[in-house]
């Protein structure tokens, strides 16, 4: 049976507490179809323009861009995907699911992609397109409260590739990635928020904003992207 990576890495009983319509999102896209979906980011990047030349280079990679913007209209493609980790006889293709968000800033548009992953170890998000960057994560969801429903995605560690070789940053200066997924009934749309924040230095970027979303027939020009 085919199953997504969420589906693979997170405890059944969690994955039950979803809202019913983010288990869409979360599932599984069946072969021949993609997950779509369209929206507006309320904001966009970090006002500390002196953290602009860093996500310059991040954005090299369609990791992070150098902006402040608020009302962005986006799109986000999700496809099923196998990533390859390791190296040499020992790289393994694991199950992903591959998203690109595309940004429509007012300087043109621009697209971030990443790959999440099942991995032994839980969810990991491999961040750009060489996926040099990555995060591991660990999946919650409430069934009370506010948020309950909701899907938070909190990095346990942050890892970069160097030469061939996975290095993981020290706790006292690894950045930490929140994401929180929700579904807002009343207007009926999904809601999305993600925060990087740094130990001392707090929020280095984030974006929040909603949008809909729904999995169709993959005949577009986009396949196989």
């Amino acid at each position: 049976m085919h199953r997504s990576p969420y589906q693979l890495s997170t405890p059944p009983d969690v994955l039950a507490r979803l809202h019913p319509r983010l288990r869409t999102y979360f599932g599984a896209i069946p072969p021949g179809h993609v997950g779509r979906g369209e929206g507006v980011f309320t904001v966009v990047g970090t006002p500390r323009r002196w953290l602009w030349p860093v996500l310059a280079v991040f954005a090299r990679d369609a990791v992070m861009f150098p902006v402040w913007e608020r009302d962005v209209p986006f799109t986000v493609e999700n496809r099923p995907a196998r990533v390859g980790r390791g190296t040499g006889t020992g790289q393994e293709a694991r199950p992903a699911v591959r998203a690109h968000r595309t940004f429509r800033f007012r300087s043109g548009s621009r697209t971030m992609v990443d790959a999440i992953t099942a991995e032994p170890a839980g969810l990991v998000d491999h961040l750009g397109r060489r996926g040099r960057v990555s995060a591991r994560l660990r999946a919650q969801v409430d069934a009370h409260g506010p948020d309950a429903g909701a899907l938070r995605l909190v990095s346990t560690h942050v890892s970069f590739r160097a030469l061939g070789r996975e290095v993981r940053l020290p706790a006292v200066v690894s950045p930490r990635v929140t994401l929180v997924e929700r579904f807002d009934d009343e207007a009926d749309v999904q809601r999305v928020s993600l925060a990087l924040s740094a130990p001392v230095l707090g929020t280095l970027y984030r974006y929040e904003g909603a949008f809909r979303y729904a999995v169709v027939p993959d005949a577009g020009p986009g396949r196989g992207r």
